[in-house]
């Protein structure tokens, strides 16, 4: 029997409403294998697995929101039977804080796990096991599909809303949780304004670029990666309600384009195969094309270099070849680039000539610059470099340190380091490189060659040698010199902390009589004494020129030797640096020898005048004689600490012939010739040619036979 259309109807809805309420009895009685409820607790929310799911992909997952990507969760399990011993497997996407413990009534198990990186785990799921038994069998387990959900919000709040027709601007978008926007790496096409969404450090930016001129919506719909529920919890999507904002778009300005090299030199390689170069993406560029570059908006401006366009890269950036014909400074101006003379965009970098050293300088400490590049070993110098393009440059010196200092400097057009020779360096010369390569210019070493004081020069002449700085003033020698020696302490010159090289020496001889005259004159030039091996640089100082052996001053006397000097003669040597070897003074010592003698022995004629005599047997003095004459042989007596000068008087022993000049006969018994001893006081004057000596002494007249003393004065006459 056919039931009516009505019935039927009405039928049909309840038995497909009575299906419906079965399945969903059936859900809520029987969850799966092994768990009968589970429940999932976050902060003060509880999702339970039989009223909280949601199909995802044709298959039910427990959802649950969360606010923190390491979200904490407490769990509920209600195992099917009542004694069943449940554990929870362990998973790379959580932490199970507390293992499944089962509660004081024993109808459920609770553990606490935490949750790791919510925004970017896939497939999470809790996997539950039956613990094993003692007949053997598989354990039974039971898989729960988890879906944690968030609520995302994204927000644009421009500063300025005015745009520019291909120039590409940038805001920054606010959200409570970043990492769940979606990066879109490619612009939107076709639109008023595209735009695409990028995440740099954790901040979200929108990029847009706009296309048409006028009053025009951007409208950015925004995808999250972790799904949100809408519709009553019944329904998942990833996309979030549509931002809209209203720009004014205005017509295309300059747009500045970045490029990865800041430097670029102008060389043949440069200049004829080119320079790559990547470049931010113009949009209009075209591809194998070549663009003009000048140094001026308006046409006609001097050609700066040529961009060719080669690819385009996956960044938004374009390959190209950059060809360049003249210098560029970032402080000049912009760079245009230019198609048919209308420029297009601007950039900038420093286009600049290769590095060049035309010239380099020195100077010492103390001193001033100097184009002479000598330095000494353990010298500190600076060095000055100039040329073009030096700030850019990597200079380095072959061997030596370069000191850090405030007086350096580094320009395009000089720079100047400061530099520390090695005391032991044992090269002629020392390269400067510039990243590695040579610039052509070196610095020679040259030895130290400063005076030194001269206490390393002795002279010995007949005593132990002494250093000649020592003698001051004229040596009084009382002996026969048989020769003047000197002789050189080699080791005396450098030492650990000062140098001073190779000493050039030059000997001004002179010898001369007593009376001033000059004998013989000698000079011995470049005499040259090397330090010896305590010096560090001994092994750089050896030469045939260098002295060895003493010097003997009768070696270099042709005229007398110093043996055959007579007495207060004198020899003056003068030892000094050669001064042509020198950039300094340098010392000078001078030698003066004087022959001194305590006795002078000579045969002296005087006469007598006016004596007073005295003769033995006779009384009283006799009459005051005449004009007598008197040949002795006389020792005179020189002063200590004079330079051949008398004492006031002598002693000898002669001959007088008492009033040898008194020829009257009645004066006969008083001439007489006796030999005397006498003593004689004489002025000292040296000017004077006519003395009166003052005689006193006795003697034995020959004619009477007596003994006589006398006293009296005398004329003595210098010739």
């Amino acid at each position: 029997m056919r039931l009516p259309f009505g019935l039927r109807l009405v039928l049909s809805f309840a038995a497909l409403f009575l299906g419906f309420l079965l399945t969903t009895f059936t859900a809520q009685a029987q969850v799966g294998p092994l768990l009968r409820e589970l429940v999932v607790r976050t902060d003060t929310t509880r999702y339970q697995i039989s009223r909280n799911t949601v199909a995802v992909q044709g298959q039910q997952h427990l959802y649950f929101y969360y606010r923190q990507e390491d979200e904490t969760a407490e769990l509920e399990v209600y195992p099917a039977q009542t004694r069943t011993r449940l554990r929870l497997v362990r998973s790379a996407d959580f932490t199970l804080l507390d293992s499944l413990t089962a509660a004081p009534n024993g109808q459920f198990y609770r553990a606490k796990v935490r949750f790791k990186d919510l925004s970017a785990v896939r497939f999470l799921q809790f996997t539950f096991a039956q613990a094993s038994d003692s007949v053997g069998r598989p354990p039974l387990t039971q898989t729960v599909n988890l879906l944690p959900v968030t609520r995302t919000t994204l927000e644009l709040r421009p500063g300025e809303t005015e745009l520019f027709v291909g120039e590409e601007k940038v805001f920054e978008l606010s959200s409570n949780n970043p990492k769940n926007i979606r990066a879109t790496a490619d612009w939107t096409k076709g639109q008023d304004i595209d735009y695409r969404i990028t995440q740099e450090k954790g901040s979200l930016r929108l990029h847009v670029l706009p296309n048409a001129l006028g009053s025009r919506v951007l409208t950015v719909r925004p995808q999250t990666e972790r799904p949100f529920l809408t519709d009553n919890n019944r329904r998942t999507t990833y996309a979030l309600p549509p931002i809209r904002q209203e720009f004014t778009v205005k017509a295309s300005r300059l747009r500045f384009l970045s490029v990865d090299k800041k430097e670029i030199t102008v060389d043949d390689v440069s200049r004829r195969k080119g320079v790559e170069l990547i470049l931010d993406n113009g949009r209009t560029f075209e591809l194998k094309h070549t663009y003009r570059i000048e140094e001026q908006e308006e046409a006609g401006g001097a050609l700066i270099g040529e961009l060719f366009t080669r690819q385009y890269l996956t960044n938004d950036r374009v390959l190209c070849w950059l060809r360049v014909y003249n210098t560029h400074r970032l402080t000049d101006s912009y760079l245009y680039i230019k198609e048919n003379d209308q420029a297009k965009y601007i950039t900038n970098l420093n286009i600049l000539p290769k590095t060049t050293v035309s010239m380099v300088s020195v100077r010492h400490r103390g001193g001033d610059w100097t184009t002479n590049t000598s330095v000494n070993p353990g010298e500190t110098v600076d060095v000055r470099l100039e040329g073009e393009s030096l700030a850019r440059a990597r200079f380095h010196f072959e061997d030596v340190q370069t000191v850090p200092s405030d007086s350096s400097v580094r320009t395009d057009a000089m720079a100047v380091y400061r530099v520390q020779v090695p005391v032991t360096i044992d090269k002629k010369r020392i390269a400067i490189y510039n990243y590695g390569q040579p610039t052509g210019f070196n610095l020679s070493i040259k030895e130290f060659q400063r005076p030194h004081p001269l206490d390393f020069v002795s002279v010995a002449f007949g005593e132990a040698p002494r250093p000649v700085n020592r003698l001051n003033g004229p040596v009084l020698y009382d002996r026969t010199i048989r020769d003047v020696v000197f002789s050189f302490n080699s080791n005396g010159i450098d030492s650990d902390k000062l140098l001073y090289g190779k000493q050039y020496l030059t000997f001004d001889i002179r010898t001369q009589n007593s009376k001033g005259e000059l004998i013989e004159m000698r000079t011995v030039d470049n005499v040259v004494v090397c330090p010896g091996e305590n010096s560090v640089r001994a092994a750089f100082y050896q030469d045939k020129q260098c002295q060895v052996g003493n010097i003997s001053l009768n070696s270099l006397l042709n005229a007398r030797k110093t043996y055959d000097l007579d007495d207060w003669s004198t020899i003056i040597i003068t030892v000094k640096h050669t001064p042509s070897q020198y950039q300094e003074p340098g010392f000078s010592q001078k030698l003066e020898l004087v022959l001194q003698r305590r006795v002078k022995f000579d045969i002296d004629v005087s006469f007598p005048a006016g004596l007073l005599t005295k003769r033995e047997g006779e009384s009283g003095y006799g009459s005051f004689g005449g004009i007598s004459l008197a040949m002795l042989a006389q020792f005179s007596f020189y002063h200590p600490e004079k330079i051949n000068r008398l004492r006031p008087y002598k002693v000898g022993a002669g001959f007088v012939a008492l009033n040898a000049f008194n020829l009257s006969s009645d004066d006969a018994d008083n001439r007489d010739l006796g030999i005397v001893v006498l003593g004689s006081v004489y002025p000292t004057r040296r000017e004077a040619r006519l003395t009166f000596p003052l005689y006193l002494g006795g003697g034995y007249l020959l004619a009477k036979g007596k003994w006589f003393y006398l006293l009296g004065p005398g004329i003595g006459v210098r010739l």
